[in-house]
This record gives structure tokens, sequence and C-alpha cells, in this order.
């Protein structure tokens, strides 16, 4: 009898712990991603920039592009600047813009990409997916997985600490996502890949019920590898379902709303799957996750980042329209807006306002 595998996409090097970024040019000698040292390396104007009088004795025949932001234009200019050198491979050194960036430029120009991320505020560094900004709006772009991740949380650690917060929202609705996943496979019969909602969930839950706080390396190891786990979920999935339902929905809804007034990924994300799980009845899940957000410091509520119940009716109502086709809680249960209304004030008087 056969016995049948599959191949998963991952990085060959996940490199998380303090001091890291030092030895990134062993790493990829040693891992032959780059044993010439003939790297492009994209950065930031902020921490980039920093981190390259840092580690620039170690890469000495490394070309540096520094990119201006987190739109298709700069990922497309980038790709074209690199067209004019012969690379082992591309370096994205800073957020999540700048990775983003180096993601859709290294796949535009065949290479692979080593992401080096400078904070934690969302599972994008290791996704199969490039998010950019363009005339339209905001658009995903399909690229292939990074080939090594770099996290080095002294680093991390001496980024603002919103970022870390981000990334703990856009964690933790891992657990929404993967309910509205399994819900739509019950309802509507979707196909549901059980391996990439495991990593999903998991990555989720140890995020959930690690008892650390924000400034704790042991904490960070785990958020750390919770966004990474959530980003090959993905790319097993072949799709962002893992880590994306009626959370993002509502995250979607607040950014094309209220664009000026938008508050993080994560912190949107984090405050809408807890609202998500008190809609599928689950209260005690909600209110454990309100208490852990409010714990590290992130929103529950939409007073929390400026915003009235009132403005939160109009967002939840408009959500299902962020992504058409995605089966969640909100579509499956189709509220009137007084329906949302009363589901708010329920929700806010379970988690204690």
């Amino acid at each position: 009898m056969p016995v049948l595998t599959r191949l998963i996409p991952s990085p060959i090097v996940v490199d998380i712990r303090p001091g890291a970024l030092d030895d990134l040019a062993t790493v990829l000698a040693d891992q032959r991603i780059s044993s010439s040292g003939k790297l492009a390396v994209a950065i930031s104007g902020g921490s980039g920039a920093r981190l390259r009088e840092r580690i620039s004795p170690a890469l000495p025949d490394a070309d540096w592009f520094e990119v201006g932001g987190g739109t298709l234009d700069n990922a497309i200019k980038l790709a074209e600047a690199m067209k004019r050198g012969h690379y082992d491979a591309v370096v994205g050194l800073g957020g999540g813009k700048i990775i983003d960036c180096a993601k859709f430029a290294a796949a535009r120009v065949g290479l692979p990409l080593v992401a080096v991320a400078t904070n934690l505020s969302h599972d994008g560094l290791c996704s199969p997916v490039a998010t950019l900004d363009n005339d339209a709006g905001r658009g995903s772009y399909g690229v292939p997985n990074p080939i090594a991740v770099v996290i080095d949380l002294d680093v991390i650690r001496a980024a603002p600490v919103r970022f870390v917060r981000s990334g703990i929202g856009d964690a933790l609705s891992n657990i929404s996502a993967v309910a509205d996943w399994e819900l739509a496979n019950r309802e509507k019969g979707e196909s549901i890949d059980g391996l990439a909602a495991a990593m999903a969930r998991q990555a989720g839950e140890a995020v959930l019920r690690h008892p650390g706080g924000v400034g704790d390396d042991s904490f960070l190891q785990v958020l750390a590898e919770g966004l990474v786990l959530t980003g090959i979920s993905m790319s097993v999935a072949g799709d962002s379902r893992p880590a994306s339902g009626a959370c993002h929905e509502i995250n979607h809804a607040f950014d094309l709303l209220f664009p000026k007034r938008a508050a993080s990924h994560g912190e949107q994300c984090g405050m809408g799957a807890a609202f998500a799980m008190h809609l599928r009845g689950a209260r005690e899940e909600s209110a454990y996750m309100a208490a852990v957000l409010r714990r590290h410091g992130l929103p529950v509520l939409p007073e929390d980042i400026g915003f009235t119940p009132e403005e939160f009716v109009q967002v939840v109502e408009f959500a299902p329209s962020t992504r058409p086709g995605r089966y969640t809680i909100l579509e499956h249960l189709d509220l009137s807006t007084d329906q949302i209304r009363d589901a708010y004030a329920d929700y806010a008087k379970a988690i204690g306002s």
C-alpha cells in the first residue's frame, strides 16, 4: 500500500533568539543561501537604516536599497533597481511594509527572500502574501514563502511595544478565524485543511495561554514562533483562511470606513476576534480572550481606540462586504443593524466595560 505524503512550503532556516542578527552572514553561508555574500538588502529609512551600521561589516559585498514605503510602486521600483545587479538572494530587513515590498520584488526578479523582522506586528513576515498599497487602496499579492526567517529578540524588545501588541492581536485572532473556517465547512461544505487549521489554532492558543508579558523573552519567543507558524499555515492551505475570518473582515471595515482613524491591524483583529467569539456563543472563550488582550494592553471595546459603539455597529454591518465569498459567523448570522447593536451591548456587558 503506497504511503502518501505532501511537501510543505516552509523556510529552510527559522532563527529566533537574542543576538540572531549578528549571525546573519554565517547562517546564509552555512545554509548555502549566499556563500558569495552577494545580497540585495532592502531596508527602511528607520530601523533598517540604523541596523545597517551594525551588520554591514559582516556583509561587505551586499548592496543596500532604501525602500520608501509599503506601496506597489515602491516594490516595483525596488525590483527594477535590483535587476541591475547579480545577487544570490534578497534580504528584507525591517517591519512588515519593508518585508512585503522585498517579498514582491524578490518574486518579480526570481530570487529567494530572507525575512529579517525588526518587529512582530503581524503574521505576514512568513506568509506567501505581500500586502501593498495601490491606486485602488490595498491589494494582496501571492509570492513565494521566505527561504529563511531571522528574528533577533534583542531587536524586537528595542522596537516600540505597540508592534508587539499588534502581533499579539493578530495571533489571537487565529482562534476565531479557524472557528469560522470550521463553520464554513459544516454549513457550506467548504474544504478545510486539518493541518493548516491545527497549525494556526495552536499558534494562537500558545500566545493566549502564555503567562508572560510583552517584555519577556520567553513570551516574545512564543509570539514570534506563532506568527511564523501562522504564515506557514497559510502556505499549507494555499489561502489566508487559517488566519482570516470575521476578525479580519472587521479589521478591513475599520480601515475602509475610517482610514484616517483606524488603529493597528492587530488591535482591530484582536478586538474583532473577541467579539466574533461572543457572537458564536463562546462567551467564556470570548471573555478570556478579552481579558488576555487587556492584560497585554490591547483594546477590547471600540471606545478603547476612539470609536463609539454606534460606529462599531456600522463597522460590523459593513464587514462582510470586505471579503465577498468568505463565510464567517457574520455571514452565518446575517444580523440586522438593531441585532448588531444588541449583540454589542451584550458583549460589552459580558466582558466588563
